[in-house]
């Protein structure tokens, strides 16, 4: 089996440990002003941002994780880390909006007194403190994981400037529903971000094909390279976010022609379609142009795609 490798393993995160900070040390106070002012959009940002901080601690970790170099037992390394990451935070998430739901659908049926001024300023203040902590993130790599703990951050933001909203209405008008009403669309808001990243993440641990690769396109760009007869038994799948790999049974006309092959191939994946980890395996052509009993699925060469 012949083996092409490429790989890069620059990973410049975010900002991990002063977002941590900030955010733990205003889920306190968010949580102390949503118990005094009575909101439970502001207790509901406190719980967000305490997600936050929970969020931002795995990121981290993963990402350190994640630099581990490949061993005996992870012959890929730790990359997965992230992935993993990501989908604990993703779960989180998914908890924090059912019980935001089911407490803003109890306060609807038993809407409670609040103190609208106080919980307008703290609002406020944690809006200023969400925007900072999401531009210290957005700055560093857009990992998976790096995701996952943004969409928090986002999801905070979001729920800060309800909490906001809600306090002004119920301090001009006195209206109590507001509160819970914007809570429950909060939870919808982040409800969408967090199934569509919970997807990403079980696509990559399902190891599927990753969403910008075609791969009936890969293989019969590798089925066109001159001296390949076909292509067949190919896979392709994300290690992480960065980093693709492919492994694929290459038949070949000539044998000895594998060398110049292999290296057309390398180039080929690499500069097209960004995969730096690919496994090939070159085949002698059957006579008379048989195939294999073990083909999993064949890209021959000229083959044309249907219309």
């Amino acid at each position: 089996m012949s083996d092409h490798h490429a790989h890069t393993h620059h990973r410049g995160g975010p900002a991990y440990g002063i977002a941590l900070a900030i955010t733990g040390v205003y889920a306190l106070i968010e949580l102390a002003g949503g118990l005094w002012s009575g909101s439970l959009a502001l207790l509901g940002d406190a719980g967000h941002m305490f997600s936050d901080t929970l969020a931002l601690g795995l990121a981290a970790i993963a990402a350190r994780l994640a630099q581990r170099p490949a061993g005996n037992r992870h012959t890929y390394g730790w990359a997965r880390a992230e992935v993993i990451g990501a989908l604990l935070n993703s779960l989180l998430m998914l908890a924090i909006v059912m019980m935001l739901v089911v407490e803003a659908v109890a306060r609807l049926h038993e809407p409670r007194p609040v103190a609208a001024a106080g919980m307008m300023l703290i609002a406020f203040i944690g809006m200023l403190v969400n925007i900072a902590v999401a531009w210290m993130m957005s700055r560093g790599e857009m990992t998976i994981g790096a995701r996952a703990a943004l969409l928090h951050v986002l999801g905070d933001l979001v729920s800060s400037f309800a909490a906001l909203l809600a306090g002004a209405v119920i301090y001009t008008t006195g209206w109590l529903p507001i509160d819970p009403i914007l809570s429950i669309g909060i939870a919808a808001l982040i409800l969408i971000g967090t199934v569509k990243l919970l997807r990403d993440t079980l696509h990559v641990l399902m190891e599927g094909v990753p969403s910008a690769l075609k791969l009936p396109e890969i293989g019969r760009s590798l089925a066109g390279l001159p001296g390949v007869a076909s292509v067949h038994d190919l896979h392709v799948w994300s290690i992480a976010h960065d980093r693709i790999a492919l492994s694929a049974h290459i038949e070949l006309d000539d044998l000895q022609r594998w060398p110049e092959i292999l290296a057309s191939a390398g180039a080929m994946l690499r500069d097209r379609y960004g995969i730096g980890h690919a496994t090939l395996q070159p085949e002698l052509r059957a006579g008379g142009g048989g195939q294999k009993t073990s083909v999993v699925r064949l890209w021959p060469r000229g083959h044309k795609p249907n219309k």
